[in-house]
């Protein structure tokens, strides 16, 4: 198998345009292929399709800790522990609570109190779902819910869900350098970042070379709504060698189409080619194969 995370350092550049059109068209192509959405704030790649048949859900949890008052000394060692500052104390007043919002469950304040004072309660973060298409597992959705500081428990629940056997992964990512980009892309075996001809597409995308570069993982660019801004994106990348995959054009057909929830790579074979021959390539230069149905 190989994972290719479609990534971006902002919202809004085309990411899950071209995570759904590239899927769509490994489909139609018939590799061996599944659909991971990792955008677990806000989740839509499974919109775009409308054949898709649900096949079951799993929640996530998260174990909180809960203080029997009865038992705490208020010594503060939990409170001292905590790298999140989940737990207030307030020891003259013999006060404490969990801040569950900022609690990581991590379970270092259950190691630290040597009174037995703390246990563990589950807390549900999100769910992810999963879809068949055409009869086979083909979609993975991370959804967390609202209210949740973090998506990454539930979008490591996702990446775990993955059928090894598959010929390759789609990995739509959150968008930014945060932690969920980096949960994502660092199960990744390619990353290609789709970006905009504008300064704020530049500089986001600067941003994400760099903490690929970082984390030494390969990675490609794609310039969505090409001619739309400047010429600065191509100058940064021809002077940085950054492989240019695909420069996708800025037209209103396109942007119509994906607004209504249609892959343009279902009614346009040139556009369908140039994303086989972008992943092809990948394959080729990672030194990978992919399995064929």
């Amino acid at each position: 198998m190989i994972k290719i995370a479609i990534a971006s350092g902002k919202g809004g550049t085309g990411k899950t345009f071209v995570a759904t059109n590239i899927f769509h068209t490994l489909i139609q192509n018939n590799y061996s292929s599944i659909l991971v959405d990792c955008d677990a704030e806000a989740p839509n790649a499974i919109a775009f399709f409308d054949n898709k048949v649900f096949t079951g859900k799993d929640e996530v949890f998260q174990m909180v800790p809960v203080i029997d008052t009865e038992k705490c000394t208020f010594c503060s060692k939990c409170h001292e522990y905590c790298n999140y500052n989940a737990i207030f104390i307030i020891p003259p007043s013999k006060i404490i609570n969990v801040i569950e919002d900022l609690c990581h469950g991590c379970g270092a304040c259950s190691v630290a109190c040597e009174y037995g004072a703390i246990t563990e309660s589950p807390v549900s973060l999100g769910m992810v779902s999963r879809y068949n298409l055409n009869g086979e597992a083909a979609m993975i959705e991370a959804r967390m819910n609202i209210g949740v500081m973090s998506p990454v428990p539930v979008i490591k629940s996702a990446l775990k869900q993955i059928n090894e056997q598959a010929g390759v992964a789609i990995l739509d990512s959150p968008p930014g350098t945060s932690c969920p980009f980096i949960q994502t892309v660092a199960k990744a075996d390619y990353i290609i970042l789709v970006t905009e001809p504008t300064p704020f597409g530049l500089s986001d995308l600067r941003q994400s070379v760099e903490t690929l570069k970082t984390m030494g993982k390969p990675f490609g660019t794609i310039i969505n709504r090409a001619g739309l801004g400047n010429n600065q994106v191509v100058e940064y990348l021809w002077k940085e060698k950054i492989q240019l995959l695909l420069e996708i054009p800025f037209k209103k057909d396109i942007a119509k189409m994906h607004s209504r929830g249609e892959l343009v790579s279902a009614k346009d074979n040139f556009f369908a080619r140039q994303l086989t021959e972008v992943i092809d390539n990948i394959i080729r230069e990672n030194g990978n194969s992919c399995y064929q149905r």
